[in-house]
């Protein structure tokens, strides 16, 4: 992250399923809006009261774009991670226009109301994962697989 940037967590609901694209150079580019309304409790009428909507232009590149696109579905319930971006044009009429956007870092299901499965995927950049990576293969590694046999007189237990 650079120097000035806006970091954020955004939890709200899509309002459509993501739009995949890929640029000239064959780069995967998602975009999808997150709606996030704040509800506070009136306890003087023991209701919900909904405040103004905040909706977020959400930008994905990469392997997050199509694992979103692949993933998520309007409706969804998201936690997502970011960098606030203004972006900044002048219509037709000549009127200057400003809108706050949202570069993904990370996003995934809300699972507060919701459960997912997930499904590791292959790394496409860097070549293969070592063989000794326990997180490489769908098969867990036995318990204290690789590790160094415990120094003598260790019990396991905290010093303190």
């Amino acid at each position: 992250m650079s120097v000035g940037e806006t970091p954020i967590t955004v939890v709200g609901n899509l309002t459509d399923d993501p739009e995949l694209r890929f640029t000239p150079a064959g780069v995967a580019l998602a975009k999808f809006t997150i709606a996030s309304t704040p509800r506070t409790y009136d306890k003087t009428t023991n209701t919900w009261r909904d405040g103004t909507a905040l909706f977020l232009r959400a930008t994905a590149w990469r392997e997050i774009a199509e694992h979103a696109a692949d993933t998520l579905t309007k409706g969804m319930r998201v936690v997502a991670t970011g960098r606030l971006v203004q972006h900044n044009w002048q219509t037709e009429q000549g009127e200057n226009r400003s809108m706050l956007g949202l570069d993904l870092d990370d996003i995934g299901p809300s699972l507060r109301f919701a459960t997912a499965k997930v499904t590791k995927t292959q790394r496409t950049g860097g070549g293969a994962a070592p063989a000794a990576d326990p997180w490489s293969s769908a098969t867990p590694a036995p318990p204290n697989a690789g590790a160094a046999a415990a120094p003598t007189g260790f019990s396991g237990e905290p010093p303190f």
